[in-house]
């Protein structure tokens, strides 16, 4: 990325954008009127600021594009940035915003009789196998991890494992599929994520628009 190009913020599709797009425009960013176009089929919009594009991409996107120098800045959930754990990635403010948790749920029915401490291997149906991993090896625990993207919770009823990680907000999800939340493994918000080469070679820019973030979220 050349060091006139112009800013290039990712930001998440999906029900979080709907909580951080209120401290986006309180730190002073306002997307064009196609960006709230629901019939609205681009993905990269103009803003008030002629420096500054905004890029709308599926959350997980939101990493690869952060680490790999195609966006300057970006919004993400710590999960995305806990999945990818690159040093590529920069992540200096917490936005207070898209509250949930990463949860190992299992089916109702199983609760009574397992017991956790005495787990040695699990196959276990997931978005977040590097997180998984590292999480169960922590404590001497091999898990065998299946990558799903969607439908976690149809995993156990079909036999496909006994146990799910994923993330929970309300927990009715999870209630509605016959599943129990039995173990926290992180809590999850929204962060500020930098790409840390673009913060090297344009420090000024990047750092006084991390402050307008940072002001904003202590506004919210």
């Amino acid at each position: 990325m050349a060091a006139n190009d112009a800013l290039v913020l990712a930001l998440p599709k999906g029900r979080i954008l709907d909580e951080v797009m209120p401290l986006v425009r309180r730190a002073g960013i306002v997307p064009e009127a196609a960006f709230d176009d629901p019939d609205a089929r681009q993905l990269s919009f103009r803003t008030n600021h002629r420096d500054v594009t905004i890029v709308r991409v599926r959350s997980f996107d939101v990493g690869t594009f952060v680490a790999f120098g195609a966006a300057h800045l970006a919004i993400a959930g710590n999960d995305v940035l806990m999945e990818f754990a690159t040093p590529e990635i920069y992540s200096p403010l917490d936005l207070e915003v898209g509250h949930c948790r990463l949860a190992v749920a299992e089916p109702a029915e199983m609760v009574a009789n397992d017991d956790p401490t005495r787990w040695s291997h699990l196959r276990i149906a997931t978005k977040y196998p590097q997180i998984t991993r590292r999480h169960f090896a922590a404590r001497g625990v091999q898990a065998e991890c299946i990558k799903l993207n969607g439908a976690l919770e149809l995993a156990p009823r079909l036999g496909l494992c006994r146990r799910i990680v994923d993330l929970v907000q309300t927990g009715r999800t999870l209630k509605e599929n016959g599943l129990v939340e039995i173990e926290r493994i992180a809590d999850i918000t929204a962060r500020l994520a930098v790409n840390r080469a673009a913060l090297k070679t344009r420090p000024d820019e990047i750092g006084a628009w991390i402050e307008r973030f940072r002001e904003a979220a202590h506004a919210a």
